[in-house]
Order: C-alpha cells, then structure tokens, then sequence
C-alpha cells in the first residue's frame, strides 16, 4: 500500500468513530443508525424522559437525515423511528393516557378531531399490557404508503394507523411547542445535555 493510500485508510478509519457513534444513555444502547423499510436512519438524538425527579424512559430518534429544529423533524418526509426503553415500572394505562395527553397539549382542535379515533387506538394498545416494567421496549415507526406501527416488547400491535398526520402528532409529544420534558426534545434534536 502507498503512502497516499495508507494516509486516506487511516484517515478513514480516525474519522469512522466521530461520524458513527452509538449512544449510551442510562444504561440504554442506541446503536447510530437503524434500518427501517430498507432505509438507513440516522440516530438523531437521544435521552431521558424525567418526570419530577423520576427517571421514565430513554428515547431514541432515528431519521433519514439528521435535523437540529423541530420543524425540520417534522417536515422532514421518509421512514422515522422513536425508541422507548423503559427505566422504570409503570402502569401502561397511564402511560397511554399521557401520550394522549401529550398529543392534546401539541396539536390543534382540528388535527385532535380528525385523529381521535387514532388516538383512541393507541390508547388500546397500551391499555391491554397492563404493566410496562424496567427494560420494556416500545418502538413506534412510520413507514410511508404503510403508517405508524407500534411494536412493545419486539411484537407488534396490531395492524398500522395509516393516516400521515398521526405520526407527526405523535412526535410532537417530544419535539412539540408543550414537550413532555423540553431536556428530553433538546437531546433528540442532537443538542449537547
């Protein structure tokens, strides 16, 4: 190998660790990229969901491209994929019920409206796991021409919500103008803590 060649290898391979680097939060691995419908996702952000002084979940925020603002997020057209690991137990119900909440708090009367029954569905998924506890996993993706589906614990629930504008409502839980925890929206947009 020549010295031109050997200097772009190591270059390369200084470089590769920066460029791709999982990400270890609480304890949790998010890996720095995912696959999604035959799309490579980029690990955008990830952290705690911190509710008083308890630790919920961490959340990951994988995208075709990474995106420093909500708005890009949310504009932002392809596959998506926000990860959960739960960091403690906690009743699904309620869990569902915040997310409902968090959907209410972020979005118009219209958009509320016109994804009630969506909403309504997600409640159900949750609603019939009773209990998430430490380590549960849920994976909520969106696929274009397919939906959102929601996977907890590995196995999905049931057939995906096909309107567009769920998902989107969905994400502003966290990226939205009333964040579940505005640390947690400043981590999945890539900010430093």
């Amino acid at each position: 190998m020549n010295g031109v060649k050997r200097w772009l290898v190591v270059a390369a391979l200084a470089a590769a660790p920066a460029a791709w680097a999982d990400v270890t939060v609480a304890g949790v691995k998010y890996e720095d990229a995912a696959e999604l419908a035959g799309t490579r996702l980029a690990l955008n952000g990830a952290g705690i969901r911190t509710k008083v002084i308890f630790k919920v979940y961490t959340a990951g925020l994988y995208l075709p491209k990474k995106s420093a603002t909500a708005d890009e997020v949310l504009a932002q057209a392809g596959a998506k994929r926000i990860s959960l690991t739960m960091l403690r137990e906690v009743d699904a119900d309620e869990f569902g019920a915040a997310f409902a909440k968090g959907i209410e708090e972020n979005n118009d009367a219209a958009t509320l409206a016109r994804l009630a029954g969506s909403i309504q569905r997600m409640n159900r998924i949750f609603a019939e796991h009773k209990k998430l506890a430490t380590g549960d996993s849920i994976a909520i993706d969106w696929v274009p021409g397919a939906g959102t589906s929601i996977r907890v614990k590995g196995a999905a629930q049931g057939e995906p919500i096909r309107e567009p504008e769920f998902y989107t409502a969905l994400l502003r839980i966290w990226l939205g103008p009333a964040p579940a925890d505005r640390s947690l929206k400043e981590a999945l947009l890539g900010k430093p803590a």
